[in-house]
């Protein structure tokens, strides 16, 4: 072995060969260069900001996406904004609730969670996704804590209540979705605390009722309630979706909310997407300067939306 290793280091590299890789790491350099440079009036006008970022259960992927926003992350706290991470976990949860055969259904995109059901979203939302978050974040040399809506009174939170109207009467009725809450108050004196210092928050949406019921509240919620209570400058969703699409396929990247509301009456927006509009709608309506949605399967996206003038998802001024 050590004769082949004396071999290669004897070997001469041709000049042309050397000249090739030096120009190639020139381009790499310059192109660093460049995307720092656009970076830089951003990294200013966003320092000292507070960001709320709903990391979608179904947007977390494997090991390496969430290890790929964890670093995104760190990297926003560390050239000065604020982030507050709040999390979902939807397909986690299904996954325990089918391994321990509970049966769930949903209405409106909403699981129906009875009593059995909201210790289950308690035990995976708090504890196994929320830890799971807090330790990549740490790995990546952030410093991050785990809570959910519960400690300190954070999101006070009542029964959610939708209602059907009944295709033969047309009459309303009031459905029953159990612990499913939505939040009327959020305590901000505790994300002031982690602002003024190095601290990440990864938030678990489980609210507390006014009786200390536990409540599941649907991850999108919860973000907008918390980046309209401490008007944010930006609420940042994180799905699986690239954005507001058109009919061609088309990615839509900015939209005002009287636009958007058009889209969604029109019939544009549809489905699963029209409560993540609305709820961005409902955020900038109540404070929050811009409104993201963002595919978050796809690595540094969120670096790539906030620091370059293309951006990469749909953004609601």
């Amino acid at each position: 072995m050590s004769n082949i290793e004396d071999k290669k280091n004897s070997e001469i590299i041709p000049l042309e060969n050397i000249s090739l890789q030096k120009e190639k790491d020139f381009q790499d350099w310059a192109r660093k260069a460049e995307v720092l440079c656009e970076a830089l009036p951003y990294l200013r006008k966003f320092a000292g900001e507070t960001f709320v970022i709903k990391f979608g259960g179904s947007a977390m992927g494997g090991e390496v996406n969430l290890k790929n926003f964890a670093k995104n992350v760190v990297l926003l706290k560390q050239v000065g904004i604020n982030p507050i991470i709040v999390h979902g976990g939807g397909p986690q949860i299904g996954k325990m609730l089918e391994k321990l055969n509970i049966k769930t259904s949903f209405v409106d995109g909403l699981r129906v969670t009875d009593a059995d059901t909201v210790d289950i979203v308690e035990m995976v939302l708090a504890g196994s996704i929320n830890k799971m978050i807090v330790k990549e974040i740490n790995m990546a040399d952030g410093k991050a804590v785990g809570i959910c809506g519960k400690d300190a009174f954070l999101i006070r939170a009542k029964r959610a209540t939708k209602t059907k109207k009944d295709p033969n009467s047309n009459i309303e009725q009031i459905l029953n979705l159990g612990f499913v809450g939505e939040p009327y108050e959020i305590e901000t004196e505790i994300l002031d605390l982690f602002e003024n210092s190095d601290i990440i928050p990864v938030i678990a949406p489980i609210g507390l009722g006014a009786n200390g019921e536990t409540f599941n509240i649907n991850a999108d919620t919860a973000a907008g309630a918390i980046a309209s209570a401490i008007k944010a400058s930006k609420l940042i969703m994180l799905s699986d979706i690239d954005g507001v699409m058109l009919k061609n396929g088309e990615l839509v990247s900015h939209l005002n909310c009287a636009t958007a509301h058009q889209m969604i009456n029109d019939g544009v927006i549809t489905g699963g997407m029209i409560p993540k509009v609305e709820t961005c709608i409902t955020a900038v309506e109540k404070g929050v300067t811009f409104a993201h949605i963002l595919n978050g399967a796809v690595d540094n996206i969120l670096l790539m939306e906030l620091f370059t003038k293309s951006g990469a998802g749909t953004m609601i001024v």
